[in-house]
């Protein structure tokens, strides 16, 4: 054998061994703790306009970035194990990008705990512009029968009604397949207990402007607060005081008296979804999802202007945007603190389940 063709073997060898190191690199998923989902962002990562993404981008020590094949890259915390998503907005883009990530073979998502923090139309009988609401019940606005309001029989309050029965509210109703989700509730209540007391962000002169024109609404005057309330997921954007009455009433149905209707936004059964059928293969563990959402603006219009008038003027921008985003993370990351601090006993043991007077 010459020379030339022994080096050619070293090379070659050398080759082979630096790909298979890589090779060994590649196959360990990096372990996280928590997953923060957010669905939006108004324009550049930083220095803007904030939407759902950017303070956590601003404040967060999200070194490491990571290609994605989703709506943008995924931001990493590597000494604290977070992990940052936007999921683009709407109930396919969510599912889709919470697939994606569930899959994606750089991750080790079996532990995580899954935080969503996002903004959302609040009721206003329940909870003013700025306010923060962990929801415990996930019910889906699109997943139905519908025939146009002008069409229906006389005695129909509502076009909607549930698949597979006769009319709207019929109690004779299958089992939801998609319909509603209900998330743990140890884990939801332990997250109310640790952010209720949060002195959430006021200064925002025109969010206030705006809560002083419901006057027939108490809640929706209040400065903003913290409180337990469930979501209603549709993708199309809905508004006013029938569609209002008609969300009270769908989540009450659907949760059997359980749930109350606080917030509304289009992406987070998507994202249960997606979770769910990710726990059937090991990929990660459903019960840990939170759901955070915080109000930006109203579902109905206030006294004396119309549903048209008030849906038409809020396509120009939310009154409560900035004090939305700004609750949506002080209150999510008070959670997710606790859970990296907490992850010693957090990583095997669900917070709501444990004695925390162990925590260190």
């Amino acid at each position: 054998m010459s020379k030339q063709q022994l080096l050619q073997g070293w090379v070659m060898a050398l080759a082979l061994a630096l790909g298979c190191a890589a090779q060994a690199q590649q196959a360990e998923p990096i372990p996280v703790k928590v997953v923060v989902v957010t669905m939006f962002e108004v324009g550049a990562d930083e220095g803007d306009r904030a939407g759902e993404f950017q303070l956590w981008k601003e404040r967060r020590n999200l070194t490491k970035t990571f290609a994605f094949m989703g709506y943008r890259d995924l931001y990493f915390d590597p000494e604290q194990g977070l992990l940052v998503l936007v999921t683009g907005i709407g109930t396919a883009r969510s599912a889709a990008a919470i697939m994606a990530l569930g899959m994606d073979p750089r991750f080790d998502l079996t532990k995580s705990y899954w935080v969503v923090a996002g903004i959302a139309g609040f009721d206003p009988a329940d909870a003013s512009i700025g306010s923060a609401a962990w929801a415990e019940y996930l019910v889906d606005g699109d997943l139905s029968h519908e025939i146009d309001a002008r069409e229906i029989p006389e005695d129909w309050p509502f076009g909607y009604f549930a698949r597979y029965t006769k009319r709207p509210f019929d109690e004779d109703k299958p089992a939801p397949t998609g319909e509603m989700y209900q998330l743990n509730t140890g884990l939801v209540n332990w997250a109310f207990e640790q952010t209720k007391g949060l002195v959430l962000p006021d200064t925002d002169a025109h969010a206030k402007a705006h809560r002083a024109l419901y006057t027939d609404h108490v809640n929706a005057r209040r400065p903003p607060f913290v409180l337990k309330g469930d979501h209603l997921a549709a993708l199309t954007f809905w508004h006013g005081a029938i569609m209002n009455d008609w969300a009270n009433q769908w989540v009450d149905y659907w949760s059997e008296g359980q749930g109350e209707f606080v917030s509304s936004a289009m992406e987070d059964t998507g994202t249960y979804l997606s979770l769910s059928w990710l726990n059937r293969v090991g990929r990660v563990d459903v019960s840990r999802l939170l759901v955070l959402r915080t109000a930006s603006n109203y579902t109905m219009p206030p006294p004396g202007v119309t549903a048209a008038e008030n849906l038409l003027a809020e396509n120009k921008g939310y009154s409560g945007l900035a004090i939305a985003v700004e609750s949506a993370y002080q209150v999510a990351s008070t959670v997710v603190d606790q859970l990296i601090e907490g992850w010693a006993v957090y990583e095997d043991q669900l917070p709501g389940t444990v004695d925390q007077t162990v925590l260190p």
